[in-house]
C-alpha cells in the first residue's frame, strides 16, 4: 500500500461531513479534487470503503473503521510536529473552537494575545447556534466551545472566562424606563424572543416561567443580531446580553429597563469534552487562559465586570 497522508485526511473528512461536497468546502479543495482523492485511496483496499447510494456517499462498516484508524495516524503526524517545534520554541497546527452566536463578542479577544504569540499556528472558529456548537462537542470535532448554559446530557469540563449578564432592553425611545416597572407592563410588552435551543432563549424562559408572567404578545428571531435590529426599530422588547449592545448603549440608541430579578448572570465558559486528552496547542492554550483569562478580561471588558 502506498497511501498519503493528504489521501487520509481527505477520506477523514468525507466520513466526518458525510458528502464530497462538504469535504471539499472545509479541506478548501475542488469536489473532482476530492473525489479523485478518495478513488486513490479506495484503489489499494480490496473492501469497499464506501457505498454510493442515489446521490449521496454512505461509509461501509470497513471505512468508519479505517477512518478511526487515519484519526489516529494524523493525530501522532501532528503531534511530531508540535513536539518537533516545541524544541524550537514554536508551537503549530489548528485549533478548532466551536462559538454561540452571542460569543462571538467574547471569544475573539480571549484569543488574539495567544495568536500573537504563536504566529505558526492556524484558528478554526466556527460560530453557529448552540446545537451545532453541542454537536461539534459531541463528534469531538473542536478543542474547545465556548458556551453560556452548559448542556445537560455531555459530562464537560470547563474554564469560567467572564460574566454573561442579560438586561431587559428596549429601543431608546421607548417610554418605559421607571425603576421596578409594574409586571403588568411586562405582560403587555411585545417581547422578542431567540429561537429554541438558544442559551439566551433557555435564561429568558426560566426568568419568565419563574416570575409566572404571562406572555401576551410574542416574536421569535434566529440570531441576538437579528433581535437587536428588531429592538432598534422598535418592534418590541428582549432580555439581552450586555455584551451584545455595549455599542449601542453607548451611543444612547438602545436603554436596559430596570426591572427586579434583572440582570440574568450566567458565565461565559470554555467548555471540552471530560478526560479529552488535549493536543500540545490546545494544552498551551489553555494554560495560557487560566493564567491571562483575568487581565483579559480587565482590559477588554471592564465596563461589564
Amino acid at each position: 500500500m502506498n497511501y498519503t497522508l493528504h489521501q487520509l485526511l481527505v477520506f477523514k473528512k468525507v466520513v466526518e461531513t458525510g458528502s464530497i461536497t462538504k469535504a471539499a468546502e472545509q479541506l478548501h479543495l475542488t469536489q473532482p479534487a476530492v473525489s479523485i482523492q478518495l478513488k486513490n485511496f479506495q484503489d489499494q483496499f480490496d473492501i469497499p470503503l464506501t457505498e454510493v447510494l442515489g446521490r449521496k456517499v454512505q461509509i461501509t462498516e470497513f471505512g468508519f473503521e479505517i477512518a478511526e484508524l487515519a484519526k489516529n495516524i494524523l493525530n501522532q503526524v501532528q503531534e511530531i510536529d508540535s513536539k518537533t517545534m516545541a524544541f524550537k520554541g514554536e508551537l503549530i497546527g489548528r485549533l478548532k473552537i466551536a462559538v454561540v452566536s452571542t460569543g462571538k463578542y467574547v471569544m475573539p479577544y480571549f484569543l488574539a494575545d495567544f495568536m500573537r504569540l504563536h504566529k505558526s499556528i492556524e484558528l478554526n472558529m466556527d460560530v453557529t447556534n448552540k446545537s451545532k456548537v453541542v454537536e461539534s462537542l459531541e463528534k469531538n470535532e473542536v478543542d474547545f466551545a465556548l458556551l453560556s448554559i452548559l448542556p445537560k446530557d455531555l459530562n464537560l469540563e470547563y474554564l469560567d472566562l467572564l460574566d454573561n449578564e442579560l438586561y431587559l432592553v428596549g429601543n431608546a425611545s421607548s417610554k418605559i424606563g421607571q425603576k421596578n416597572i409594574p409586571e403588568q407592563v411586562i405582560n403587555e410588552m411585545p417581547l422578542i424572543f431567540r429561537e429554541a435551543g438558544s442559551g439566551t432563549r433557555y435564561a429568558m424562559e426560566r426568568f419568565i416561567e419563574g416570575n409566572k408572567i404571562k406572555i401576551q404578545k410574542k416574536m421569535e428571531l434566529t440570531s441576538n443580531e437579528a433581535v437587536k435590529q428588531a429592538v432598534l426599530a422598535g418592534l418590541g422588547y428582549s432580555i439581552m446580553p450586555k455584551i451584545g449592545i455595549k455599542n449601542e448603549l453607548h451611543l444612547k440608541q438602545l436603554k436596559i429597563i430596570p426591572v427586579k430579578g434583572l440582570p440574568i448572570t450566567t458565565k461565559w465558559k470554555l467548555v471540552w469534552l471530560k478526560g479529552k486528552k488535549h493536543m500540545p496547542l490546545p494544552k498551551n492554550y489553555l494554560d495560557f487562559l487560566i493564567k491571562e483569562k483575568e487581565t483579559i478580561s480587565q482590559s477588554f471588558f471592564s465596563d461589564l465586570i
